[in-house]
């Protein structure tokens, strides 16, 4: 959840925060230019984490069972777990990707796969 207010919070903060956040200068010029794309990705990503944060709520138990909830909660852990392997390999291969940006996001989003994981897992166990 704190992942999709950061994203809404870019939009708010506008350029300069999405610079901050390494979404790039291509995107950051296009939000300085109040251009419609950077708001509509910004939006959609922010609106994918709200709902992955309301499965992990809904495995804890805070929130009433969602549907396809184990299915739902492997799914988002494998998402998690590509995004944030996959771009090692590419950053060695690829320079331009070997920014701050990618090793970081990369390590968040496997720290979210190994939670989600575990969480995962352990809801399995209990039945």
């Amino acid at each position: 959840m704190a992942a999709a207010i950061l994203h809404i919070a870019t939009i708010i903060g506008g350029p300069e925060w999405y610079r901050f956040f390494g979404a790039g200068e291509r995107l950051a010029s296009m939000a300085a230019e109040g251009h419609w794309l950077p708001v509509v990705l910004t939006t959609t990503i922010a609106g994918v984490l709200f709902a992955w944060g309301l499965y992990a709520f809904s495995g804890a138990g805070l929130i009433r069972r969602l549907p396809f909830l184990m299915w739902g909660l492997t799914a988002i852990t494998a998402v998690y777990g590509v995004r944030g392997i996959l771009p090692f390999p590419v950053m060695l291969l690829v320079d331009e990707y070997s920014t701050p940006f990618w090793v970081w996001s990369s390590l968040i989003c496997c720290v979210y796969a190994v939670a989600y994981g575990v969480g995962t897992w352990r809801l399995s166990r209990a039945g």
